[in-house]
């Protein structure tokens, strides 16, 4: 699609418009990879950030956030109830953490892979070194999930302290492709000072990365930050955006995100029928759930695992997809 094609519908209010394009990214998913929709089981294990964004409840400038850190021993448990419930996938997701350093978190990826050596490992760590994503990934993590936020400098800065640098992000993206990591990116729809324009070259980032997997939800404030006076994302363009990603990359897999979920209560049924193939469940403890607060009013932060697993099988049962606990890798 052109520029103006594509600006077109990321612009349009037109409903059926809208479900022409959802009808069309559908078909593509089938296509490339039938009706299932893949689980992956969600560990938050630090809540600790040393970065300072402008939209995000666990930046380190918001002294209200409350703390934590799982031991190795946590994850492993959280592991452990994962498998015994079918998943094959665990995504462990935190803020940049200076206490995992290279040494503590290559121990700890050691220890998952020694205990599920035909599980995928996914880290979601932030922007380290080359030599340390190298360590990683030679330590047995499969997968990395790295989320860009915005491809457009202006607006990058706009949301984030002098220190951190799209460029830096960019980089790190690559490289993680290079080194052989299953590699994820995403952005935010409707973040303040967010343009059509924008969108559109977060689009044409992701065609030039090719990453195998892409994160989209919408903006949420959170409390206690710059931005918690600016109002959520549109639901409806989140979908516009899902749509347009399937068609632009048909084998790069997309999460139904926790985000569009919270937003709306049926946005993550809706996102899968947009071209979303994916969705995460939380094998967080409990009692941290609510703790890891990206941005106000998150969703299933009370529920016990199993629970989460039952709620969102019958979801997506309901909405004609087939549930799947299969490693689900990337065809791209």
């Amino acid at each position: 699609m052109t520029d103006a094609e594509l600006l077109h519908y990321i612009t349009t209010t037109d409903a059926e418009e809208a479900e022409d394009l959802y009808a069309k990214a559908r078909a593509v998913r089938e296509k490339q990879y039938g009706r299932d929709v893949y689980f992956r089981g969600l560990i938050e294990f630090t809540s600790f950030c040393k970065n300072d964004c402008l939209y995000c409840g666990i930046r380190r400038g918001n002294a209200r956030a409350e703390r934590y850190r799982l031991t190795k021993e946590h994850i492993l448990e959280c592991c452990r109830t994962g498998d015994a419930l079918g998943f094959r996938t665990f995504v462990l997701q935190g803020g940049e953490d200076q206490y995992f350093t290279d040494e503590k978190m290559t121990e700890i990826v050691r220890a998952i892979r020694s205990q599920f050596p035909d599980h995928a490992i996914t880290l979601s760590i932030g922007e380290r070194s080359r030599e340390s994503y190298e360590a990683l990934f030679a330590a047995g993590a499969n997968r990395y999930l790295l989320r860009h936020e915005t491809a457009s400098e202006a607006h990058y800065r706009a949301m984030h302290p002098a220190a951190m640098k799209l460029s830096s992000r960019k980089d790190c993206l690559f490289t993680l492709r290079k080194i052989g990591f299953q590699t994820g990116a995403g952005f935010m729809v409707g973040s303040p000072f967010q343009t059509p324009e924008c969108l559109l070259e977060d689009l044409r980032f992701l065609e030039e990365l090719q990453p195998h997997m892409v994160g989209i939800g919408p903006f949420i404030p959170a409390s206690n930050t710059p931005f918690a006076g600016y109002p959520a994302g549109s639901e409806e363009r989140t979908l516009r955006m899902i749509a347009l990603t399937r068609l632009l990359l048909p084998r790069t897999l997309l999460p139904a995100t926790t985000a569009l979920g919270t937003l709306a209560g049926d946005g993550r049924e809706k996102a899968m029928c947009a071209g979303a193939n994916v969705v995460m469940p939380n094998l967080s403890p409990v009692n941290v759930r609510k703790l890891y607060s990206l941005y106000d009013n998150k969703i299933c932060t009370g529920d016990e695992a199993a629970e989460c697993l039952r709620c969102m099988s019958l979801r997506i049962k309901a909405t004609g997809f087939v549930p799947s606990m299969a490693r689900g890798d990337s065809l791209v």
